[in-house]
């Protein structure tokens, strides 16, 4: 979907996608709550949990699960890999790391048809490994 499209949006539903789009390493429906709601006093909790699953049920935002933290959202949503860093708990893209065309390949030799590839490792981040 294009910017375009969002226009047609409420003013809440571009918010909250406009601060997942332009924050760095994947919010939490919390975080994109407590940064909106300094500047939109009347912002809900719920309207953020509504948009932001709306949204990725339109496909503009992707769903980050990874066990034992909270759910996280993605403006990106082509195929590439995540990494929870477990010691600031932020979530960073890792480029790179997936076969170029690995989808074709699992359809050719299995037989299956993939529609979304999710890999996400779990370590420690650049900056908190060099505070160690």
């Amino acid at each position: 979907m294009t910017v375009t499209a969002i226009r047609k949006f409420s003013r809440q539903r571009e918010l909250i996608y406009n601060q997942v789009k332009d924050y760095p390493v994947h919010p939490t429906a919390e975080e994109v709550y407590t940064v909106l709601k300094k500047d939109h006093p009347t912002l809900s909790m719920g309207t953020v949990y509504r948009n932001l699953n709306l949204l990725s049920e339109m496909g503009m935002l992707r769903k980050i699960h990874i066990d034992n933290s909270p759910e996280r959202f993605d403006a990106r949503t082509d195929s590439h890999c995540h990494l929870l860093c477990g010691q600031c708990g932020r979530v960073f893209d890792i480029e790179g790391v997936l076969p170029e065309g690995i989808e074709n390949r699992v359809f050719e030799r299995h037989g299956h048809l993939v529609t979304e590839t999710a890999l996400n490792f779990k370590g420690i981040c650049r900056n908190c490994a060099e505070d160690k």
